[in-house]
């Protein structure tokens, strides 16, 4: 006797460790925010662009594969050897919506009208310790000049930044655009004769400003500090000379951006390349002012460090000030939903020529939770008039009445489970957060009536209303089969 084939064993019903589904109003709501970033963008004078979600890993360059560890930071593979070609190319998913923009700008740079304006909106994938808040997969919306080394490029980014967290419902004054320059910062390091190999010391030693103040960055700057469990950092080694213009450069914010530039040029000294960065941080300021960009919208802020390694001239940060509260119940600013800069040489990475080029990239999940946090997203989302069955024998009336809502532009569906008990029927509506069933048996149907039964009305009675208000039944509503989508329209306002 044969023996039993192992049965298989049934695969596990779970999302892969690092990623999540997203369901009707997660997806809805996320689609309305973008949908007016969108507008804001394309009024602006931008185009949509859509990239393959897949790169060559040679494109995306950060990340190399290696005998350890193709992957590294990616979801990378390597395609199957072709018969007599060698090894296959190595591929990966887009780790961000940049890296794309620069193969596109290079791959097409004679077809692309130059300056290039484009804005784009998907999801991307790294693949690194999943964590609280921290997924494998998000989704990013990215708006950038490709071609233009002009300010005003930058100064246009950071007016339609402001204008699209506006849009989306951020009030003024529950946000703030800041905006910094590599250059300036290169021209502080070298005023205080900082060596090559120390910038990135520097650099993310002043990035701990806002947590230890001017006296802590200046002690890690020079000889180190005891942090608050007592363990001695050390410092980068510089002399307290050389520690001035930085620190000078770290509290340079004025009380309006006139002050500030003045205080950077200072901070400056007789760099050139300093004070190149200083004056474009004028020009833009200038700019700003004549489109009608206030100071309370964006402002000249030298604390803004992060992302100075990479960027090369002007970097932005979009932060929202208002205060929630945490997972322990103490009060914090929301903090940065947005980022992005100047980045002159990631297209010369394919053409060997350089290619200016400037952008703002705003992390969705974080904008819209943000959106959550004030009231302004995350109300529940109502679903489609339910067009229930008495009778399976006349189910092309039904789809009938539910042709007519939809072209109306009322959502609408008939239900197609086993109509047989009536109550399930009603059940599967309030499931799917319907506003109206319609009701039509034999006896409506002789008489060309239907029953309209407004659901939240009758949700709220239940609730709330006494035995005889209830058997009265104002929540349903019995009218003419050609008054349906007139009564439903009433019903939903």
């Amino acid at each position: 006797m044969a023996k039993d084939k192992k049965k298989q064993p049934r695969p596990k019903a779970e999302t892969p460790k690092g990623f999540r589904d997203y369901f009707g109003a997660d997806v809805t709501e996320r689609k309305v925010m973008l949908d007016r970033i969108a507008e804001i963008y394309h009024r602006h004078g931008f185009d949509p662009l859509e990239t393959s979600a897949v790169e060559t890993v040679e494109a995306l360059g950060k990340f190399l594969p290696d005998v350890d560890r193709p992957n590294a930071g990616v979801f990378a593979w390597q395609e199957e050897a072709v018969p007599g070609g060698g090894s296959g190319d190595w591929l990966a998913l887009r780790y961000d919506l940049t890296a794309p923009l620069a193969r596109v700008a290079a791959q097409f740079r004679n077809d692309l009208p130059m300056p290039y304006r484009r804005f784009a909106m998907g999801p991307v994938w790294r693949n690194e310790k999943p964590g609280p808040g921290r997924f494998r997969q998000f989704y990013q919306c990215d708006a950038d000049t490709v071609g233009s080394a002009s300010v005003a490029a930058d100064a246009e980014i950071c007016a339609m930044l402001a204008n699209a967290l506006e849009a989306v419902g951020i009030a003024r004054g529950d946000y703030i655009v800041r905006i910094n320059n590599r250059k300036v910062l290169n021209g502080v390091l070298e005023t205080a004769g900082v060596a090559e190999d120390q910038s990135d010391d520097v650099l993310r030693q002043i990035d701990k400003f806002d947590k230890v103040g001017r006296d802590g960055v200046s002690a890690l700057l020079t000889s180190g500090r005891k942090d608050e469990s007592g363990a001695f950092i050390d410092g980068v080694g510089l002399s307290e000379t050389q520690a001035a213009p930085i620190l000078a450069f770290m509290t340079a914010k004025g009380d309006d951006n006139a002050a500030t530039t003045e205080n950077l040029r200072v901070a400056v000294g007789n760099s050139e390349i300093g004070t190149e960065g200083v004056d474009e941080l004028t020009q833009i300021a200038a700019m700003l002012k004549v489109m009608g960009i206030d100071e309370d919208r964006v402002v000249i802020d030298p604390s803004v460090v992060r992302g100075l390694g990479y960027y090369t001239g002007p970097v932005f940060e979009a932060e929202l000030t208002f205060e929630i509260l945490d997972d322990k119940g103490r009060k914090r600013q929301f903090g940065s939903v947005a980022g992005g800069g100047r980045y002159d040489g990631l297209v010369e990475r394919f053409t060997g020529q350089k290619v200016p080029a400037t952008g703002i990239s705003i992390g969705v999940d974080r904008l819209l939770a943000a959106l959550r946090a004030k009231g302004l997203a995350g109300a529940e989302t109502s679903g489609p008039v339910v067009v229930t069955v008495m009778d399976r024998d006349r189910m092309a009336d039904y789809q009938a009445m539910a042709a007519e809502l939809r072209a109306a532009g009322i959502r609408a569906e008939v239900y197609l489970g086993n109509p047989k008990n009536f109550g399930n029927q009603l059940k599967y509506a309030d499931k799917r957060g319907a506003p109206v069933a319609i009701i039509q048996g034999a006896d409506e149907a002789v008489r060309g009536v239907v029953q309209v039964k407004d659901l939240v009305l009758g949700a709220k009675i239940a609730a709330e209303a006494s035995l005889d208000e209830w058997k009265s039944q104002p929540a349903q509503t019995e009218v003419p089969r050609n008054g349906l989508v007139a009564e439903v329209r009433r019903i939903l306002g």
